[in-house]
């Protein structure tokens, strides 16, 4: 029997691998909450999640749909494996889940900062990823969409792609936050024709308007655009 991995810290919560093992919308909700942990250049750095997409093998929006390859290899794993690639310029984050081909999708999150973080966490993760001219992006819009996310925290795909979790370098932890809402609706950028209609994505409804596109926007409508779950729905 392998020995278990040596916590960061005594009281730290990082999910283990079975965690992981569930349906892949079920994972989606139940990552909401729940804090990405990063360490690099020596210093903790940490977000958030509060939006997530669940992308199955059998639906034509997920790229395990598209058959198995190497660089796809993480996708047909066990939970809990990482799934990294590159996306609009940038990083994405996945993990898989239960079954071949199943897996979520880090969409946004926002900075988190306690003990175990550097001092000047926030600040490093802005001159990770700073705004178009260069300035400082508010915390709020700091990792709002997955490859600002990746950039604030400084992961990359080779350094992740197809690797497990390490609580000494990443992993992610139960810190006790929960949602009280969380709104269901349709996932972004799916092409036409590409089962776009699925309503796979999932937010914490706190912090929608923080999000990569407000599911609450202006025009939007209840029952129609998305659906709105309490913390006894969605367990």
């Amino acid at each position: 029997m392998s020995a278990r991995p040596t916590p960061p810290w005594p009281e730290a919560r990082a999910l283990p691998d079975g965690f992981f093992d569930r349906d892949a919308q079920s994972l989606a909700r139940a990552l909401l909450g729940k804090v990405i942990r990063h360490r690099q250049q020596g210093h903790w750095l940490a977000a958030r999640i509060i939006e997530t997409e669940a992308y199955y093998l059998a639906e034509k929006g997920s790229h395990a749909s598209l058959g198995y390859t190497e660089k796809r290899r993480a996708l047909f794993m066990d939970g809990g494996h990482i799934y990294m690639y590159y996306a609009r310029g940038g990083d994405s984050l996945n993990f898989s889940a239960q079954g071949p081909g199943n897996a979520v999708l880090i969409k946004s999150a926002l900075p988190w900062l306690d003990a175990h973080c550097a001092a000047d966490a926030l600040q490093r993760m802005q001159a990770n990823n700073p705004s178009a001219s260069g300035a400082p992006r508010p915390p709020e819009r700091l990792c709002a969409g997955q490859t600002l996310l990746c950039r604030a925290l400084g992961l990359k795909v080779p350094d992740w792609d197809s690797q497990r979790f390490d609580p000494l370098r990443l992993f992610v932890e139960d810190v006790g936050e929960r949602p009280a809402q969380i709104i269901q609706t349709t996932r972004l950028g799916i092409p036409t024709g590409r089962d776009e209609h699925l309503p796979y994505r999932f937010v914490d409804a706190a912090h929608a308007r923080h999000c990569t596109r407000n599911p609450l926007r202006r025009g939007q409508v209840e029952g129609r655009d998305y659906f709105l779950l309490t913390a006894e729905e969605y367990t």
